[in-house]
This record gives structure tokens, C-alpha cells and sequence, in this order.
């Protein structure tokens, strides 16, 4: 599993702090990852009450899939958003964004 450190964090070309493509359902996304959270401190708990280890990973995998449907989610709001407003500019900077975007799809498949 890769932790923050061990992950890059790309910034915004511009350096600005967006509005990025997810911004319009940023409540909804914020929603979701709280969430998220909420089953990661249900493993916690679950490892500290000593729960059988299959209940353990049934979560887990329920906690995984629920992290890929909102990094999915995320990449298409990317691809729509950022992606589709650089191939409208043109020049270099499309290439950038399929890059980038690549890279993300990659990163995904991996884990």
C-alpha cells in the first residue's frame, strides 16, 4: 500500500487551488470520503475488539472498492474538466493532461 510520503503530489500547473473538475460536487465528494474514514476506523476498532480475520478483510475489500469508485469517479470528472478544457485551448498543453492522466490510470491498476 502506498502511504502520503511514498506517493508524489502533483501540483496544478498553474499553481492555483482550482476550481478543479470535482469542485461542483466537492460537498458530495467530502460526504463520501468521510465516509471512507468512518470504515477505515471500523478496521481499527475491529483489530483492536480481535474480530476474526475474515470479517477483518471483508471490510477491507469493502473499504477498497469504495476508494477505487471515488478515485474513479475523480478521474472522470478530471478527464471531462481539465482534459477536455485543454484539448478546447490546444498546443502543448493536451499532451500534458493525457500524460498526467495516464499516469493516474496507471497508478490505479497497480494497487
Amino acid at each position: 500500500m502506498t502511504t502520503v510520503e511514498e506517493s508524489t503530489v502533483v501540483q496544478h500547473p498553474q499553481g492555483a487551488p482550482g476550481p478543479h473538475g470535482y469542485s461542483k460536487d466537492k460537498d458530495s465528494h467530502l460526504k463520501r470520503l468521510r465516509r471512507i474514514e468512518g470504515q477505515i476506523r471500523g478496521l481499527q476498532r475491529m483489530v483492536e475488539e480481535d474480530v476474526y480475520c475474515i470479517d477483518i478483510l471483508t471490510q477491507v475489500s469493502a473499504s477498497t472498492k469504495a476508494l477505487q469508485s471515488f478515485a474513479l469517479r475523480l478521474l472522470e470528472e478530471h478527464l471531462r474538466h481539465c482534459v477536455a478544457h485543454a484539448a478546447e485551448e490546444g498546443g502543448p498543453e493536451i499532451d500534458a493532461k493525457v500524460q498526467e492522466a495516464t499516469a493516474a490510470i496507471a497508478r490505479l491498476l497497480r494497487t
